[in-house]
Formats: C-alpha cells, sequence, structure tokens
C-alpha cells in the first residue's frame, strides 16, 4: 500500500499539537487529586528525576507546570505503596514511568555489561559473587537503601576490608548494576533520596509479576520498540524521528523499523512542518487545537523541553541547563525555568527556594525579545505566587 501524502503544518499549528499532547491544553483541576496525577502519567509518559533540590525535586515539577498547586505526598504515594501507579527505572535518563513499560525496556537491562557506567560493569566483572550477596540480601531482605545493604552484609559476611573488600562503593555499584540488568527494582525513595532497593517482584503490580520473575516473558524486542515509539509519538504529538527516538533514549536501528510498522497501521501519519528539514509524524489520536491557553513554569528536565532542536524549531527558544556550567560563564542562571504563557515559551527564570528565610528567590528572569511587558509580568508574578505557596514559602516572593 503506497503511503499517504504527508499532512502539511506550520510551525503555529505544531507548536499547539505539540503542547496538547504534553497535557497543557487543559484546565487545571481545583483540586487535584490522584487520577490528575495518573493522568499526567498516562499523557506524558516519563517523568524525569533528577536530585538537585535547589527549588524542589525535578519529578514534583511536571505535575504542578500541568495541575497548579497539589499535594507532593500523593506522587510519593503513588511511587512508594502497592498498588503503584509509577516505578523507577532508566527510561530517558533515571525516571518515573508506569509499570507497563518497565518490561518493554528489558532491552537495556539485557546490556547492563556493556553500556552501564564503568564502575557498574567492573563490579560485575570483577566481583561476580559480591553481587550475588548483594541480590540475595535485599532479595530476602528489602527494600533497603544501600547503606542497610552494607550494614548487613557486614553483619551476616564479616571479613577484613583490606581483603577483595567489599565497602560501600562495591556495594552501591553492585546495587545500581542490579538495578540497571532488572534484577532489582526500587521501592521508592527516602526523605534523603536513597533508592530503597527491592525485588520487581514485591514492586511491579500483581498483573506483571510473571514479567519481574522471568525475562522470557517480557516483550521481544521488536515489539517493545514499537510500543516505546508509540509513546512517545503519543507524548509528542507530532515529531520527527529524532524526537521520537530521544523520548526513551533509542537508536536509530531501533527506532526507525518501529516507526514505520506504525505508519503501515495508520497509528502514525506522515507530515511535514514549515521549515523542518527532516520528516515528521503525526499520532493519529492527536488533538489539533486552535488556540492553547496555557501558563507554567516548567522544570529544565520537563518533556516538553527535553530535545533541544525540537524546542528551538517550535518556539524558537534556545534553552541550555546551566547546572554544570561555572557560575561566571552563566548567561541565564542556574536553575533556571522556562516560563510557558499561552503557547510560547517567553522568559526563563531562575529560581531558589531558600527554606530559611521561607521565600522563593527570583535571582534572574530574562524575557523573550518583545516579551516581558506589564501583561507579562502579571501572569509571571501570579505563577511565582501560586508556586511559592505550593512549595510553602510562606514569605512569598523575593526578586
Amino acid at each position: 500500500m503506497p503511503e499517504p501524502d504527508p499532512v502539511r503544518l506550520g510551525v503555529p499549528a505544531a507548536r499547539r499539537i505539540a503542547l496538547a499532547a504534553q497535557g497543557f491544553a487543559r484546565p487545571r483541576p481545583d483540586l487535584p487529586g490522584t487520577r490528575d496525577l495518573q493522568r499526567v502519567v498516562d499523557t506524558v509518559g516519563i517523568v524525569q528525576i533528577d536530585s538537585v533540590n535547589v527549588l524542589v525535586r525535578s519529578q514534583y515539577l511536571p505535575f504542578f507546570s500541568r495541575l497548579g498547586p497539589y499535594d507532593r505526598s500523593l506522587l510519593d504515594r503513588a511511587r512508594d505503596r502497592a498498588p503503584r501507579r509509577v516505578v523507577e527505572y532508566w527510561a530517558h535518563e533515571a525516571s518515573l514511568v508506569p509499570p507497563s513499560t518497565w518490561p518493554l525496556l528489558d532491552f537495556r537491562m539485557r546490556r547492563a555489561r556493556s553500556d552501564a557506567w564503568g564502575g557498574m560493569q567492573r563490579v560485575a566483572r570483577d566481583h561476580p559473587d559480591l553481587v550475588a550477596r548483594v541480590l540475595a540480601e535485599v532479595s530476602a531482605g528489602g527494600p533497603m537503601t544501600s547503606r542497610e545493604v552494607e550494614a548487613a552484609l557486614a553483619h551476616d559476611l564479616p571479613r577484613e576490608r583490606e581483603h577483595w573488600g567489599w565497602n560501600w562503593s562495591l556495594v552501591k555499584n553492585a546495587l545500581e548494576h542490579l538495578f540497571w540488568s532488572g534484577e532489582l527494582s526500587s521501592a521508592g525513595r527516602t526523605q534523603q533520596f536513597e533508592r530503597r532497593y527491592a525485588h520487581p517482584s514485591r514492586v511491579l503490580p500483581p498483573a506483571l509479576r510473571a514479567v519481574a520473575l522471568d525475562p522470557a516473558a517480557r516483550p521481544g524486542d521488536e515489539e517493545a520498540f514499537r510500543r516505546l515509539v508509540e509513546i512517545s509519538a503519543r507524548a509528542h504529538g507530532v515529531g520527527s524521528e529524532q524526537c521520537l527516538r530521544d523520548y526513551f533514549r533509542l537508536k536509530p536501528e531501533q527506532a526507525r523499523p518501529a516507526i514505520a510498522s506504525l505508519v503501515a497501521d495508520g497509528t502514525l501519519v506522515p507530515a511535514t512542518i514549515e521549515g523542518w528539514h527532516r520528516p515528521a509524524y503525526l499520532h493519529r489520536e492527536a488533538r489539533r487545537p486552535r488556540r492553547v491557553h496555557a501558563r507554567a513554569l516548567l522544570s529544565p528536565f520537563d518533556s516538553l523541553v527535553w530535545q533541544r532542536d525540537r524546542t528551538r524549531a517550535l518556539f524558537g527558544f534556545d534553552y541550555r541547563l546551566e547546572i554544570y556550567v561555572p557560575e561566571e560563564l552563566r548567561v541565564h542562571g542556574y536553575y533556571v525555568l522556562p516560563f510557558l504563557l499561552g503557547d510560547r515559551l517567553v522568559a526563563r527564570v531562575d529560581l531558589k527556594s531558600d527554606r530559611a528565610a521561607g521565600v522563593l528567590r527570583v535571582r534572574r528572569c530574562t524575557w523573550e525579545a518583545g516579551r516581558g511587558g506589564p501583561e507579562d509580568a502579571r501572569e509571571l508574578g501570579e505563577e511565582l505566587a501560586l508556586l511559592a505557596r505550593w512549595l510553602d514559602l510562606s514569605g512569598g516572593v523575593s526578586a
């Protein structure tokens, strides 16, 4: 069957499709609850985790951006208590995903020995006996933090550390290897942001117990890549191959057959976007709103702005994460949140929660060309005040 003629889209239309696909075309609920959080998870498919806590842990922000003020303990409960609505794995980066997505990432789990970071590879290669002991300890006694695992091993396996020497670094690397390989999962996080390792059968819901216990029960690569690309396409609305690959960090040879299959069955419709030099793909169920009236401060790790080329092409917004840039070389600041107003990214706001003083500090605000007038400033001020209240910063906003 010949491929259908591509849908032609201008950049404004593609931008609105993208915003709707990410949940920004819906009004915020008055009192967000668990169902609203679940709707965000179902919409974006992945929520990235990051340890930086200068404002608030990053995983909480995408829900605030889409729902407004909500009870953060609802997300903790969805992650930490059965039946879990999200589980943690290396999806985009360290991320929260629906439990049903976890077995689709088996291809990554199987490559732990070759694709994981050096310390994880070395402990698997040089200390397989320790890795086996760690797996047995957590499987029998989890959920456990890395410190709890080391303490348990010190009690059960006393030995001189000058010997091959399990120590905190080796135990932590063993745990992370087992987490990457899917032999262990995360049952949540402590207040100090430590993973609580557990066997996947204790984390995944009963319907997925078989895939937790038996890797052979997980989908094959072809099906997994197809389902991952479909999740990505639904969350993008419209995007290029690069957009669809980047969401789950897939390689071209993994994503291209999946895209072709989804085009063949009509799930994806070929598209061209004005000014884009690469082919694009429109999800057949993507909303195509005529207007989007959004207002949101976005985490630097929000899925709307993950792919920087896409952000530039859709919004004309060059966005760079400057956390790792020396202070004297930063252009916009340390923890900079894009400000979405209407259907445009109109400003960059460097924010800090000053918990001792009880205020939300605006360390720098940079408006895009032609923006920053009184109405824009009023909208930003209201969103900042909302954010301060949500973060329990009773002193409000301090510029």
